[in-house]
């Protein structure tokens, strides 16, 4: 289904930088195992952090003599870069290190990354790779409304834009009637931000009586958040755009470690600098392409922060089959979940995105949802509310009840246990102009 999108117009025509990403696999890897080698050296030499870890696990850098003896190595966590605040896993002095960035310490103490010239450099060509994956030349105009500042997805994309020779709009996050307006007048071409956020600007749109017609918009880069097939299908429905994901986190670099390509079969990974793994996350044990489980990613090129084996927290799988487009990096399948924001509800593991999928394979609803997990008489309960469209919400009380039922059974047969639906009104559930809060715990564990 292509509702109605002039394919022709949208469709992309080159890469950016052919030689890496269709490189013949054994080129590839002969080159990884190059720059794993001087990255072990040097994060061996110049990070007492790691020096320490390689000699608990018995493990030096002559010891890796393959790819396979990755493995070897230690892994490094969340926690070892707190633990290390702000710059004690640095590996270049203060003096090469030409920007930080953030995260915003919430849950403890910040994640500080640092970045030499050529770590922005190598930045900018991945985030440039995305962008001509999803059509984007130098005539293009990419509206950059990723949030700005310590946050890396702004000033990510936006050096990628600029390296490609595109307009680039760096419009950060909120003031959504102006982002549209300027979007229309300026003739925006390409969105990068949260989908959670293209679908409100989607909605400010329709207030605002802009029809998506009225916009030059082509294609979109939307990452920071997980989202399903679901929300791309709504999302290219209302702005007439071919949808892709992005990823990224700072600890590895930011935007850009892994972009879909067209096929829309999974995000490539961008091998010539950075090496994935699955593991399982209990045993920490690896495991084979297409097997679901925890991302681990090693920097092989970066030179200001690198991470040997970073648990990322994120669930996934890799796949390891050609892709039609041409380029032969593996793919990473969509983020399923967290490890760390995963709910233990009476004894049952649930994402939100497994809710997210269920409740919109029923339809009739909008894409927002909130969870809201309490307990009472020492039960866990879940209440999953969700928006109804404004034709519905007007709908005999038979039709809504029905349609309850139905969201009800669906996510009690995706899950296994019992919740409760609440359907509400159009724009109840607050919207995000960052990452989606899809969740309101209020039980004291």
């Amino acid at each position: 289904m292509n509702y109605g999108i002039d394919i022709d117009r949208i469709k992309p025509q080159n890469y950016w930088d052919k030689d890496h990403e269709c490189m013949p696999r054994n080129e590839l890897r002969k080159l990884q195992l190059e720059r794993l080698q001087a990255v072990v050296r040097r994060v061996y030499e110049t990070v007492p952090f790691y020096r320490r870890a390689f000699d608990e696990k018995g493990v030096k850098p002559g010891d890796i003599g393959s790819l396979e003896d990755l493995h070897r190595l230690p892994f490094t966590t969340k926690q070892d870069l707190r633990d290390n605040y702000p710059f004690g896993l640095f590996a270049r002095p203060q003096g090469e290190i030409v920007r930080v960035h953030a995260s915003s310490g919430t849950t403890g103490r910040p994640i500080v990354v640092g970045y030499t010239r050529n770590d922005i450099a190598s930045w900018a060509e991945l985030t440039a790779r995305a962008l001509v994956s999803a059509g984007a030349t130098r005539d293009d105009v990419v509206h950059v409304a990723y949030g700005y500042g310590l946050f890396t997805g702004g000033l990510g994309v936006h050096y990628g834009a600029e390296l490609l020779g595109a307009t680039t709009i760096p419009m950060s996050g909120g003031n959504t009637k102006r982002q549209v307006m300027l979007m229309k007048d300026l003739g925006s071409t390409i969105l990068a931000c949260t989908p959670s956020y293209a679908l409100y600007i989607a909605e400010v749109m329709e207030e605002m009586g802009i029809r998506r017609d009225e916009l030059a918009l082509k294609a979109g880069i939307f990452g920071a958040e997980p989202w399903s097939n679901r929300m791309r299908a709504e999302i290219e429905e209302k702005l007439g755009i071919m949808a892709l994901d992005i990823y990224g986190l700072s600890e590895v670099i930011g935007p850009g470690v892994a972009c879909e390509c067209p096929e829309k079969n999974g995000l490539h990974v961008n091998e010539d600098h950075f090496i994935p793994e699955i593991i399982d996350p209990e045993t920490g044990e690896n495991l084979p392409p297409g097997e679901q489980g925890e991302l681990v990613f090693t920097t092989i090129t970066k030179e200001g922060i690198p991470v040997i084996r970073y648990r990322t927290r994120d669930i996934s799988a890799l796949y390891d089959e050609p892709c039609p487009c041409g380029r032969t990096h593996v793919r990473m399948a969509r983020i399923m979940g967290r490890t760390d924001d995963m709910l233990i509800i009476r004894g049952v593991n649930v994402f939100p995105s497994q809710i997210e999928s269920a409740l919109l394979e029923v339809g009739q609803t909008e894409p927002h949802y909130l969870l809201v997990v309490d307990r009472k008489d020492k039960l866990d309960e879940l209440e999953v509310w969700v928006e109804v469209s404004e034709a519905i919400i007007f709908d005999q009380v038979k039709k809504l009840e029905a349609l309850e039922s139905a969201i009800r059974e669906n996510i009690e047969t995706t899950l296994g246990i019992s919740v409760k639906v609440k359907l509400v009104e159009p724009k109840t559930i607050q919207r995000s102009e960052g990452k989606a809060k899809r969740v309101i715990d209020k039980r004291e564990l």
